[in-house]
């Protein structure tokens, strides 16, 4: 049996989903996800990495649910936080302005702990779940490091990249049989706090 520790590009992953699914599979057990993907691995870690939402009260409170649900219903699932940078945009033709959003330190957080896992050869098995080509230069130099250290991709739904197939084997797309068994319960609750996190109604 051989360990795994996983890192999710939350990002990636829930554009993926959105685009491809509508908001269907968002309420995701990543933990059961990475289990049925690596059937007779051991999940050590599930590392989550995103960024709270900036400027939309209602889905910042359905993301904060989704993320204490995630916390609660697993032993292994770890969310890294990011932040959202606003950046304000004008059109030179037109004069128009606009607020631009743009996520921040998700990339390098998730670098850093490639990089650092495979120099303490934390696990058997890295599977990265992101189609993001900015992660290359981590994978390479994460896999000088440990070159025993397998790694694994598993690219959203709708989501490739040409550059991780060259440098990753065999990468494949996560697959719809997964993500529909692979939904949390309707309602978490927390056995530590008593707090009930309840699967929010857009996301049906």
């Amino acid at each position: 049996m051989a360990t795994v520790i996983a890192y999710v590009d939350g990002f990636n992953l829930y554009h993926g989903l959105h685009d491809k699914y509508g908001r269907r599979y968002l309420w995701l057990d990543l933990q059961h996800l990475v289990q049925r993907v690596r059937p007779s691995d051991q999940i050590l870690a599930v590392r989550y990495f995103t960024a709270e939402v900036k400027d939309d009260p209602g889905a910042l409170a359905r993301q904060r649910t989704y993320l204490a649900a995630l916390e609660a219903h697993s032993g292994v699932v770890e969310v890294i936080l990011g932040r959202y940078q606003t950046k304000r945009m004008s059109c030179r033709h037109c004069g128009n302005v606009w607020t631009s959003y743009e996520e921040k330190e998700t990339d390098v957080n998730i670098a850093v702990a490639l990089v650092a896992d495979a120099a303490a050869s934390a696990s058997d098995i890295a599977l990265v779940v992101s189609a993001d080509s900015d992660l290359c230069p981590a994978i390479r130099t994460a896999r000088s490091l440990n070159p025993k250290r397998r790694m694994i991709a598993a690219f959203p739904p709708r989501r490739s990249s040409f550059e991780i197939r060259s440098l990753i084997r065999k990468p494949f797309t996560l697959a719809a049989v997964d993500l529909r068994n692979s939904l949390l319960p309707e309602v978490v609750t927390d056995p530590a706090r008593g707090s009930v996190h309840k699967r929010p109604g857009k996301w049906r």
